[in-house]
């Protein structure tokens, strides 16, 4: 699954570049904002955060089996998930606060005044809550779904798996997460979106978890993992019919109208789970190839996740005031992000104290030992 967790693991990066120009609010824009976006984002809105759960509860699969002990699993994912997310927030994320607030609010004091008088006031400027931990939500929820699972790990018995294999064995790997995915979005939160408020997020968890609880389960049942590679045809069938029904909704009306509000939640969840599907299937068959880059790539996916958003809001900010055309914006920014992201991981895996800090091992001798194993962000 390494090569399906790179692979969305960039194409989140790629969606944070759309973002500075697709008709949606985000840290810092583009004055070339291009609607047409919105078909293809729509694309990927629906599962991609959704798969980095699954992919990154198969891997604590493996994580745990090779740990000591429940205890010494939560402890070792605490020290790799609660280290670089508190450096990410005191030190990758201010300069995205600042930028948004310059960019949109005239805000006038400069980055280290902001940084060392503002950032930690705990409180608003502009309506933005400051600190923040803005795209670092990820890791603050994959840390407390980790928790979820070394208690269920603690408190469940080992027949669960073979209940788990039973469950989702045949079409009801398919069918069963798609109906609860249909009542989330369908019914019980039409139309919400996520908040990214620990506390006051609910469809999140209720999409995530089960997501995450879903991949530990399929990291021990070949059954399932043969079930999914037999259904993925269909799950990819599924998904173009809830894309193309979504963007249908969205080309007919502005906004819909609320009698649509079930059908879209539907359409969108036959499109998490389908596309989740299928993408499993296809990595299933053709992604256990190895190859000379796969164990760097695996390790440097997080360090990169942690500072790409940062890269992005800064560089589109130094972009404005050049006067440039969308294209160009756009081709310096995807430069820039991997240039950025790769001197970040590449200078921080070289540092021994650093190296925690964005997500790395201590010690390049243990990071060695650890790159044929399977990773979570």
């Amino acid at each position: 699954m390494d090569w399906l967790r790179i692979g969305a693991f960039a194409l989140l990066i790629l969606y944070h570049i759309a973002m500075v120009f697709a008709p949606w609010d985000y840290h810092v824009k583009s004055v070339h904002v291009a609607n047409w976006l919105v078909l293809p984002m729509l694309a990927t809105n629906a599962w991609r955060l959704t798969l980095l759960f699954v992919v990154s509860g198969y891997a604590s699969r493996a994580l745990l089996a090779r740990s000591p002990g429940v205890g010494n699993f939560l402890a070792d994912r605490s020290w790799r998930l609660l280290l670089p997310l508190a450096f990410g927030i005191a030190v990758i994320v201010p300069p995205q606060a600042w930028v948004e607030l310059v960019t949109k609010h005239g805000y006038a004091a400069s980055l280290p005044s902001f940084w060392l008088q503002d950032y930690f006031r705990f409180s608003h400027i502009a309506g933005l809550a400051l600190p923040s931990w803005n795209h670092l939500w990820f890791v603050g929820y994959l840390w407390v779904y980790t928790v979820a699972l070394a208690l269920v790990a603690l408190l469940v018995k080992p027949r669960v798996q073979h209940l788990f294999d039973r469950a989702f064995s045949g079409p009801a790997v398919l069918l069963l997460p798609l109906g609860w995915a249909a009542c989330v979005h369908g019914w019980w939160f039409t139309m919400a979106a996520e908040t990214h408020r620990l506390l006051a997020d609910p469809i999140a968890h209720l999409t995530f978890l089960p997501a995450f609880l879903f991949g530990f389960g399929l990291a021990g049942s070949p059954a399932t993992m043969r079930a999914i590679a037999r259904w993925a045809p269909l799950g990819a069938a599924v998904a173009v019919a809830g894309y193309l029904t979504i963007a249908a909704i969205e080309l007919a009306a502005t906004p819909a109208p609320r009698a649509l509000y079930p059908v879209y939640g539907i359409a969108h969840a036959c499109e998490q789970w389908g596309a989740i599907v299928a993408l499993i299937g296809v990595a299933e068959r053709w992604g256990r190839r190895d190859h000379p880059w796969r164990s760097t790539l695996t390790e440097a996916v997080f360090p990169f996740y942690l500072v790409h958003q940062t890269v992005i809001v800064v560089a589109m900010a130094l972009l404005l005031p050049a006067g440039l055309s969308g294209v160009a914006e756009f081709a310096i920014l995807l430069a820039a992000t991997v240039a950025g992201c790769g001197l970040f991981y590449l200078g921080g895996r070289e540092v021994g104290w650093l190296r925690p800090l964005i997500g790395l091992r201590m010690n390049r001798r243990s990071a060695a030992r650890a790159l044929d194993r399977p990773a979570v962000a």
